[in-house]
């Protein structure tokens, strides 16, 4: 029987669809040092990870190791290039957790632009003692402009729900959608730096690369609105959390709200020390539904990947296909 290591806590009846195919070495406690990640893998066929980084060298601590299949839509813990020259497949989880991302992501931006976070620390603070015209002034979303820097998948779901509030929509994107795209969702491609300057509320949902890192520093915080928000439901180190801090401090924009951070769960210092911001533990797709939906799509890919299942050979989200049925190198 084939040797799997799930790296991380997940479903009991996930683990349980996965050991009537293989021999399931499952982590329930935190996540492993990377020491102790290679030597769990160093005999296993397959992994299901979380966001643990996958690079050469792990690859090299574990010859077995045909496919690692990452319960996320991001997979920038993976080194693709060690991938493609081992022979190892990589998987993903993408659709699943588009409208509940999408949901968080407005939920999100509407609490940055209401200032909701700030006035109930003020309450519980005890400091609510009278009505006042000017207590929190925010900013409306009804009639608004809305940036969608990314119009992936969860972009388009984010802009469709702007149609509700009557907003809009520009977005760019690192290529252009296609026509009937842009006409569902009334939306404009435009720069980035016209998108930074026109947009009332900027919503982040592209995925990190090295040309994706700081895409939005203290130069793209200057181009924004006073009044303008910016949130982000992507990856941590598309912001350089320091600059937006600064603006945030300074009132250069109004507010933000962040579910992503670079070096997280680490968080930036000056992040907690400034009141106009919402912070949430990476946590955009987590309702039950969908949380389950990606631990199974996961292991509907690993399975697949390592030829067992109704699927033997052809999973689901391959990230690099073209490795597929090649030895391992």
């Amino acid at each position: 029987m084939q040797k799997i290591l799930v790296a991380r806590s997940i479903f009991p009846d996930v683990i349980e669809r996965l050991k009537q195919y293989f021999d399931v070495d499952w982590n329930q406690g935190d996540v492993l040092p990377a020491d102790e990640l290679k030597r769990r893998l160093a005999d296993k066929d397959g992994a299901l990870t979380a966001g643990e980084p996958i690079d050469a060298s792990v690859l090299a601590a574990a010859p077995r190791l045909r496919v690692v299949s990452n319960m996320a839509v991001g997979y920038n813990n993976f080194d693709m290039a060690a991938f493609n020259a081992a022979n190892v497949l990589g998987t993903n989880t993408p659709d699943v957790l588009n409208e509940s991302t999408a949901d968080f992501g407005w939920a999100l931006m509407m609490a940055a632009a209401r200032r909701i976070t700030e006035s109930e620390h003020w309450l519980r603070a005890g400091k609510w003692q009278k009505w006042s015209y000017d207590s929190f002034l925010g900013s409306d979303l009804y009639g608004s402009t809305l940036g969608v820097i990314g119009m992936g998948r969860i972009g388009q779901a984010l802009a469709r729900r702007a149609r509700g509030f009557n907003m809009q929509v520009i977005y760019h994107n690192r290529s252009r959608v296609a026509p009937q795209i842009e006409a569902e969702l009334n939306a404009a491609y435009v720069s980035k730096q016209d998108l930074l300057r026109r947009a009332d509320h900027v919503v982040l949902v592209l995925p990190y690369t090295q040309e994706n890192h700081h895409t939005i520093g203290a130069a793209e915080l200057a181009l924004m609105k006073p009044t303008a928000t910016l949130t982000n439901i992507a990856r941590g180190g598309i912001v350089d959390d320091a600059a937006l801090a600064d603006a945030l401090r300074s009132r250069q924009i109004a507010a933000a709200g962040l579910d992503v951070f670079e070096g997280e769960p680490n968080l930036h210092p000056a992040l907690l020390s400034v009141p106009n911001i919402v912070l949430t533990p990476h946590i955009a797709s987590a309702t039950e539904a969908t949380r389950r939906a990606m631990a199974n799509l996961a292991a509907d890919n690993l399975i697949a990947a390592l030829g067992e299942g109704p699927r033997a050979g052809q999973p689901p989200n391959p990230i690099n296909p073209d490795v597929i049925g090649k030895a391992r190198s």
